[in-house]
């Protein structure tokens, strides 16, 4: 297996998780980026590449950044989607968000400790 197929499996497994963090179908987001459900399945089992436009539609349908499903780091851009969804949220439930990230940071911490 070369390194371009490593890439494309890794790539393709960010959209599959993408994808079903959304609770979305192949077809939901065929649909929702204008690409085949069949071109969706290939790329998610890193069987085929994909030109830079789709990538743009892929990364608008699951709502992350290019850099995200390129590379898996977290850019400036993926904060700000972040953002923008906890600004429409009430002070309650901005509470009930901080503490599942406190709660999720913690178990992670004793995992590595």
């Amino acid at each position: 297996m070369t390194e371009v197929d490593v890439w494309m499996r890794e790539v393709g497994r960010r959209i599959y998780n993408c994808r079903n963090n959304l609770g979305m179908t192949q077809e939901e987001l065929a649909e929702k980026s204008g690409l085949t459900t069949q071109f969706i399945s290939y790329v998610e089992t890193g069987k085929r590449a994909m030109r830079s436009e789709n990538l743009l539609k892929l990364s608008a349908a699951l709502n992350v950044s290019t850099d995200y499903l390129l590379t898996g780091d977290i850019v400036d851009k993926d904060f700000l989607i972040f953002y923008d969804k906890l600004k429409s949220l009430s002070p309650s439930q901005l509470k009930i968000i901080e503490g599942i990230i406190d709660e999720c940071n913690s178990l992670y911490n004793k995992r590595l400790g």
